[in-house]
């Protein structure tokens, strides 16, 4: 499992979630198999999909994060509820680059930087809300603190870091999202800035030993925090035999019938790789369902 806090600063002016996602990483490693570098790259994208998903109100709301950036990864998709369970998806797993100028996984060079950087909100409205931003580095954060910045206009700090192990597993991963209320004083920006100076990367962090409400709190130092929330939250798939069905109903009569000519159709899922079998008298009762 992992964990988000949220803290909130004495005049309810800035707030900060930080989350420790190592375990959701990790099984984001063993359901995938990815290589390092995308590893890390949908690691972040998780964990960012998470934490902006714990802002969400309603409890059946949902936040998709999708990415493609023109690199060799291809699509990254990531979809959290509004507890921040997450589920992700890579296109292509397998990625291998040399380590960039700073010594570290070349995350943006397996996204890529030319492309976008797509938001939807599922808020039970007759529509979702779909916002859309240029990547900016294809480093994750970046890109989402861009889009808060060009679609919500909300002054944000967002960090995200993975620490891959030599054998594959996820060593630590965690990061924060901290935002600016518009009633926030003038002095409270100079306080961030300078705690995030002196703060180290999130995964050195977590290997000391600073746990997620730790580092909400280090983010708000000097502006009297008080944790506001404490949440478990888990890699969860939503996948069912039921949504299988509707997703093929919704194919149509002529496209079931093509199918209903094998003996087997399988359908495996993108985000758990669980397969869910439909035997040729499965399809042609879901083509008797449509006929009703």
């Amino acid at each position: 499992m992992g964990r988000i806090v949220r803290s909130i600063s004495e005049d309810a002016s800035v707030v900060c979630s930080a989350i420790d996602a190592t375990d959701i990483v990790n099984e984001i490693e063993h359901i995938h198999k990815p290589s390092a570098v995308v590893t890390a790259a949908l690691g972040r994208l998780a964990m960012g999909a998470s934490l902006m998903g714990f802002s969400l109100k309603g409890k059946d709301d949902t936040i998709t994060l999708r990415i493609n950036g023109g690199g060799p990864c291809g699509n990254l998709i990531a979809v959290s509820d509004s507890f921040g369970n997450v589920r992700a998806y890579v296109q292509n797993p397998i990625v291998e680059l040399p380590l960039n100028d700073k010594g570290k996984l070349d995350v943006g060079g397996a996204v890529g930087r030319d492309g976008v950087l797509s938001v939807v909100k599922d808020l039970g409205l007759k529509e979702p809300y779909v916002g859309q931003v240029p990547i900016v580095s294809g480093e994750i954060a970046e890109d989402i603190t861009s889009y808060f910045a060009t679609s919500e206009q909300v002054p944000t700090v967002c960090a995200l870091g993975v620490l891959v192990n030599p054998d594959l597993s996820v060593k630590k991963a965690g990061g924060f999202l901290l935002q600016l209320l518009p009633f926030a004083p003038d002095n409270a920006i100079d306080i961030i800035e300078k705690n995030i100076a002196h703060m180290t990367s999130v995964t050195r962090l977590l290997e000391e030993g600073k746990t997620a409400e730790d580092i909400s709190l280090m983010s708000l130092d000097g502006l009297k925090p008080n944790v506001l929330d404490d949440f478990e939250v888990n890699y969860r798939c939503n996948c069912s035999r039921e949504r299988v069905e509707t997703a093929l109903i919704s194919l149509g009569v002529k496209e079931l019938e093509e199918l209903s000519h094998d003996e087997n159709t399988n359908i495996k899922c993108h985000f758990c790789t669980k397969e869910y079998n439909f035997s040729s008298e499965d399809i042609k009762n879901l083509i008797k369902k449509l006929d009703k």
